[in-house]
């Protein structure tokens, strides 16, 4: 029998996809529970050993607001064995940056809104004041050598605002990579992005001298949207793509928000174009049916579901 999905290029893509894996923070960070610091490590190895070379672990925020995630101190060390797996962290403030880098760590993350709402929902502060505050965080990042991803939520849709202008969006971006952030995540954080909508704000991205080199999509999959934006992505030239490991993770500041792109059907759809990204899908499958255990409900992952299903 032919292995399926059958590879079927389409004219227009890039040879290869980046996936920038945030299950072990961005959907862990929303369980109700939390999850054991063991069960936290052995899922990073588990998707490093699938072939994911850019696992997101954890995040440097206070415990106060994310308490799921309060044991960054005890996991970061525990991810030491992991040669040539980038593992970036997310740090909020001067203090998130001191603890990631007293571990080691590479590659740091920023997390700013492009709407009034979102910021203060999620920081507290008015968009021009959580950028300051991220200002010095990231020069410094980038004076100790590290890599600065800057996440840029409510991109596509606010549940507050509404329809986002693309130009508040690129207004954003440019203030982020002025301050050093050498990659841009663009996140639909409530799920509301078209394919249309997609390709408007990455040509307002590159007219604003934003190269598309250096911008990330992070879809999330309320509408049913997100392998389409994807692909609309993946078309206009972005070669790196968000996703999560059975397709966990929301948003824990906006409740419209349901589940990140599952990584599965993300390679799914990859493997039928063609488009290499050094994923072992049998491998990463196993890991989300593993770590859906371990959570004692089953995977929203479409594709976990159908190549996992025993008779």
């Amino acid at each position: 029998m032919t292995a399926l999905p059958m590879t079927v290029r389409a004219p227009g893509l890039p040879e290869r996809v980046r996936i920038h894996e945030v299950g072990p923070r961005d959907g862990l960070q929303n369980e109700a529970s939390v999850v054991p610091t063991e069960v936290k490590a052995e899922f990073v190895h588990r998707l490093a050993g699938a072939g994911l070379d850019t696992v997101e672990a954890t995040s440097f925020v206070h415990p106060k607001w994310v308490p799921q995630l309060a044991d960054a101190e005890k996991l970061f060390p525990m991810l030491s064995g992991l040669p040539g797996v980038r593992l970036p962290v997310l740090v909020p403030n001067d203090r998130g940056l001191d603890r990631a880098l007293a571990l080691g760590a590479r590659e740091v993350a920023v997390f700013a809104s492009a709407t009034e709402s979102f910021a203060r929902a999620n920081l507290n502060r008015t968009v021009d004041a959580s950028l300051a505050m991220f200002e010095p965080v990231a020069i410094r990042a980038v004076e100790s050598g590290l890599r600065v991803r800057g996440y840029v939520s409510m991109c596509f849709g606010d549940p507050w605002e509404g329809a986002v202008p693309v130009g508040q969006v690129v207004e954003v971006c440019r203030r982020l990579v002025a301050m050093g952030c050498d990659e841009l995540s663009l996140g639909d954080t409530i799920g509301v992005a078209t394919p249309g909508h997609v390709g408007a704000l990455l040509g307002a991205l590159t007219e604003a001298g934003v190269p598309v080199s250096s911008v990330a999509v992070h879809f999330h999959d309320t509408y049913g949207q997100a392998l389409a934006n994807t692909l609309a992505a993946l078309q206009h030239g972005v070669t790196t793509v968000d996703a999560s490991a059975g397709g966990l993770g929301g948003c824990p500041y906006a409740r419209s928000a349901t589940g990140n792109l599952a990584t599965e059907d993300l390679v799914w759809m990859l493997d039928g174009l063609g488009i290499q990204t050094g994923v072992d899908l049998g491998r990463l499958i196993d890991t989300s049916v593993w770590m859906a255990d371990q959570l004692g409900r089953p995977s929203p992952s479409r594709t976990v579901r159908a190549l996992s299903h025993k008779e």
